[in-house]
């Protein structure tokens, strides 16, 4: 299978990113466009989506920065870029197990410039 690539666009940060082969990045690709308003808990960005899937069995509250996720309870799509108000030292924490769908594809930390309410945007790279 081709690697599969997305875009994320927030304001004036375009970003592209890489999706893996997980059953979460199958169904978050055949969403795609996705579109919502960014909600930021510490250096986690996120926000709401149609899908609804549980957690699969590699699904975990740890994750590494730049990674792409699934919040199952939130039915969110979760991009992290450093620690959260539940992380321990400087590791990046979901609130409670997440699906790693994919990981940015540059310096994640340009996140940091997200407001609240932005308008995040998601769309495969063809």
């Amino acid at each position: 299978m081709t690697a599969r690539r997305v875009k994320i666009k927030i304001g004036d940060i375009s970003i592209q990113a890489n999706l893996n082969s997980s059953c979460m990045a199958d169904t978050i690709w055949k969403n795609l466009p996705l579109f919502g308003d960014a909600s930021i808990w510490g250096d986690e960005i996120y926000f709401g989506t149609d899908i609804s899937v549980g957690a699969d069995k590699n699904s975990s509250d740890l994750v590494e920065s730049g990674e792409l996720a699934y919040w199952p309870p939130g039915r969110a799509f979760c991009i992290f870029f450093g620690a959260t108000p539940v992380s321990t030292a400087n590791e990046s924490r979901a609130a409670s197990p997440v699906n790693v769908f994919g990981k940015v594809d540059g310096d994640e930390q340009v996140f940091r410039n997200v407001s609240a309410g932005m308008l995040v945007q998601i769309e495969a790279v063809t």
